[in-house]
């Protein structure tokens, strides 16, 4: 029973809802537990833009298309989310998080016991999993939710760059650019390693920054990772980037062993 007094079917002690880390978008970074997850699922779940939820031609996303290969399309279910909504907790995106939550509650009372949400990187790292493992545990409290980590941008991006992300006693600082400019300044004043996510619209003004603070020749960017069109490299001022970025600025590092 809810608060507001409304009965719903008893959902099994065992109906467990799993965010899934598949990785930045190369299939063969899903790891063994997550392909088994996947594949023992009722429903997979997958997020697309709410605006191109209705058109039945609109391709797959990231995730989705990560998790092609090992869940059949009878068992694949796409959520839509205001993903594209950059104004905070608006009414738009608390929408999408109240239906896409119903929807799995739904599937729950329906008869189903396990339910994977496949999401790009990892469930806990800036993951649109958190906000539906929200909703659903306010909804139907006796679900279990779980979650399986998964390969993160960053680490893609230093493995296929060969730029380690962190020596010694050297910290790492991950950051969305939406958060601002100012703890991205902060962090690159400090002696560490800085990766970036979501650079996409602000990207100019994190150029501004690396050139302030005399990191930008060292910078590392990464756009559309273990996809067809991926580009990494350098930093440029001009560069149009997507939605999914993440740039890797590297600690100052003059000889071997020298952060230990």
């Amino acid at each position: 029973m809810t608060g507001t007094g409304a009965h719903h079917p008893p959902v099994a002690a065992t109906a467990t809802l799993t965010g899934v880390g598949v990785g930045p978008g190369d299939p063969e970074l899903l790891t063994l537990k997550a392909v088994r997850v996947l594949v023992e699922a009722d429903l997979v779940v997958v997020p697309v833009l709410d605006r191109l939820a209705a058109d039945p031609a609109t391709p797959p996303g990231r995730a989705e298309t990560t998790v092609r290969a090992h869940v059949p399309a009878d068992r694949l279910r796409r959520l839509p989310f205001a993903l594209e909504d950059r104004g905070g907790v608006t009414a738009r995106r608390e929408a999408a998080w109240d239906a896409a939550a119903r929807a799995v509650v739904d599937a729950f009372d329906a008869g189903a016991r396990s339910v994977a949400f496949a999401t790009i990187g990892d469930p806990n790292v800036y993951s649109t999993f958190t906000y539906l493992a929200d909703g659903v545990r306010a909804l139907r409290p006796a679900v279990r939710l779980r979650t399986v980590p998964g390969v993160t941008a960053m680490q893609e991006l230093a493995a296929r760059s060969g730029v380690p992300l962190c020596q010694g006693r050297e910290p790492l600082t991950l950051l969305p650019a939406t958060a601002g400019a100012a703890p991205v300044a902060a962090a690159l004043a400090g002696p560490g390693t800085v990766v970036v996510y979501k650079g996409w619209r602000r990207h100019r003004e994190l150029v501004d920054e690396l050139r302030r603070h005399d990191r930008l020749d060292d910078a590392v960017l990464g756009c559309g990772l273990g996809l067809p069109d991926e580009r990494i490299g350098p930093v440029g001022p001009d560069d149009e980037l997507p939605y999914l970025s993440t740039l890797l600025v590297p600690a100052r590092r003059d000889r071997r062993g020298g952060k230990l």
